[in-house]
């Protein structure tokens, strides 16, 4: 869909508004006309109402907080692609977001542009507070896999679960941790330890392991 979107923009329809429709689950656009340069992602009206543009914003925010990365964090991740100040711009709502950048964003998160959609039901679960224990699945593919593999596994029955389309990071439970310790024969703080020393868990972590720990021995 956006990809035949992107390619109508090209053929064209570049001076004309997208408009956006939510239905039933789905969504499809169908041109506007405008003045030129005026391409914006709109919703049912042919201008970025001030209220779905900071509920766009809202999911763009979760999804990057979703993957541990700050504004700066997003800027050195692309290499300079997405600057902190524009992407902040996105999700204030200050500035409206074509089609193809939308596009372009999804896939750097790597995820589906539904999920960034207004209405869609697994962004607004990921608008909760960002999770504290955070695996990084690019990292874990890279260990060797007789000492990650029970940890490889584990993740990737939590995405089957999930239906987790994220794919580079995935936030886990104090619960997972307790059963991942059952599973190595260790204390939670000691795997957590583990984790974080080969680069697969975020060091706030530890702090967090170590409190549930307490709390559950008090």
């Amino acid at each position: 869909m956006v990809s035949d979107v992107t390619r109508r923009l090209d053929a064209g329809l570049t001076p004309r508004i997208l408009l956006l429709c939510v239905i039933e689950g789905g969504f499809t656009f169908r041109a506007v006309p405008c003045g030129p340069d005026k391409t914006k992602l709109v919703g049912g009206k042919t201008s970025v109402p001030s209220e779905y543009a900071k509920t766009l914003g809202g999911k763009l925010r979760a999804i990057r907080q979703q993957q541990g990365l700050s504004l700066h964090g997003v800027e050195e991740k692309s290499k300079g692609r997405w600057k902190a100040v524009v992407v902040g711009s996105y999700e204030r709502g200050d500035r409206a977001v074509t089609v193809q950048k939308l596009a372009e964003l999804a896939d750097f998160y790597g995820v589906p542009i539904r999920e960034l959609l207004p209405g869609s039901a697994s962004a607004a679960a990921a608008a909760a507070a960002p999770p504290r224990l955070i695996l990084d699945l690019e990292a874990l593919q890279h260990l060797d896999a007789s000492e990650a593999g029970p940890l490889t596994r584990y993740a990737a029955t939590i995405q089957a679960q999930r239906g987790d389309y994220n794919g580079k990071v995935l936030s886990i439970r104090q619960d997972d941790m307790r059963t991942l310790a059952v599973i190595y024969d260790e204390s939670p703080t000691t795997l957590t330890e583990r984790f974080i020393s080969w680069g697969v868990l975020n060091p706030e972590a530890k702090g967090e392991v170590e409190e549930s720990s307490e709390a559950a021995g008090a």
